[in-house]
């Protein structure tokens, strides 16, 4: 399935929804990112996938509980159009996608059993308005599962001068937007100040190796942080320039075709729980 998608960064979402961020982020299923929250899963399950972009982790989750139901928000429309399209793909007549914000969710109180997110929370400001709507509408005894980016911790080898630089620059573009680049590590005491408890708290890397995802990464890197409207918001914020773009392609260059090359992505992983009174 394959929908082109063109739309500007916003001002709160760094990744923004062109094709290179959205083909990446499209990669992502539960088996692969959300495999921590798959065994608290069980038929007849309502769960919340909070931005949950193109669906393709939500589809996995409503399987795993269906016939119960699986509601999908997220403030892109465009992403919406691609996760219905993910869920009518698979036969999934249990999914159900919803444009909405996060902090100000479109349900009653106490409608889910489990609340899931990923790679979303690095990118909200307003944490704890984030983490008070998901326990306002999960049941008492209700999960939440979060998985967050810990960028200092990702990395690219070998490194040809720019590989790390590219972090920073992501690092850098995340503040600039008022995000988290840390989250993955921070997440646990937003959880705790949330008044969420039970908090299991856990790490793991998304690994890149073979021919296949080295190229992967290589198109991330050319068609979402290389790529013009991401450039010139870079050094717009002072987080890059032309010259540190220019050296980060030619590492990068350098990188793909080198026979050690190895990258990871590393993320905090939590599962907490909702007191029941």
């Amino acid at each position: 399935m394959t929908m082109e998608v063109s739309i500007p960064a916003t001002p709160d979402y760094t990744m923004g929804f062109g094709e290179g961020a959205v083909d990446h982020l499209g990669r992502a299923t539960a088996d692969s990112h959300a495999r921590h929250l798959l065994p608290y899963l069980r038929s007849g399950l309502r769960v919340l996938d909070f931005g949950c972009g193109t669906g393709t982790i939500s589809v996995g989750l409503a399987a795993a509980v269906a016939p119960g139901e699986l509601h999908g928000v997220d403030m892109e429309e465009s992403q919406v159009r691609l996760a219905r399209c993910a869920a009518k793909a698979m036969g999934l007549d249990n999914a159900i996608f919803h444009v909405g914000d996060a902090t100000d969710l479109p349900f009653d109180d106490g409608f889910f059993d489990v609340v899931h997110s990923h790679r979303v929370l690095i990118h909200i400001p307003d944490t704890r308005s984030a983490l008070a709507e998901a326990k306002r509408v999960l049941k008492p005894g209700g999960i939440i599962s979060c998985r967050e980016m810990i960028c200092e911790s990702s990395f690219v080898f070998p490194d040809f001068g720019g590989t790390r630089r590219s972090w920073d620059m992501f690092e850098d573009l995340v503040r600039a937007d008022d995000g988290h680049p840390q989250m993955g590590k921070e997440m646990k005491g937003y959880l705790v100040q949330a008044g969420f408890e039970n908090i299991r708290v856990t790490a793991s890397f998304n690994t890149y190796n073979s021919l296949e995802e080295i190229a992967v990464v290589y198109d991330l890197i050319d068609r979402f942080l290389l790529s013009d409207e991401i450039v010139e918001a870079a050094i717009k914020y002072g987080a890059s320039s032309e010259e540190l773009c220019n050296d980060i392609r030619a590492s990068y260059d350098k990188w793909k075709n080198h026979p050690g090359a190895f990258c990871g992505h590393a993320y905090g992983e939590a599962i907490a729980s909702k007191p029941l009174n």
